[in-house]
């Protein structure tokens, strides 16, 4: 998923999330890497069984045409297929 990057993005990350408790259901979202936000503290850090930190900014393309960098760094994060890290220490 590549959720929208307001106000609205704690509540897709959540159901990212909870949607991965489910059997059988991975969930890969691209979001900013915003360690500081409630979003990521509650639902990314501890639910998350795989966080990769993207190096540079990302760049996306709208009808061929490269727009410019994200002004944030960027993280691809998975839910479901393992157990999250905090749950496997325990």
């Amino acid at each position: 998923m590549n959720p929208p990057y307001g106000r609205e993005i704690g509540a897709w990350v959540e159901k990212a999330a909870r949607e991965s408790r489910k059997p059988n259901t991975i969930v890969v979202g691209l979001l900013p890497a915003r360690t500081d936000t409630s979003w990521w503290t509650n639902w990314v850090e501890p639910m998350a069984a795989e966080i990769q930190f993207l190096s540079g900014r990302v760049r996306f393309c709208i009808n061929g045409v490269q727009q410019q960098s994200a002004p944030f760094p960027s993280a691809l994060v998975r839910w479901g297929g393992a157990l999250p890290k905090k749950a496997r220490e325990t």
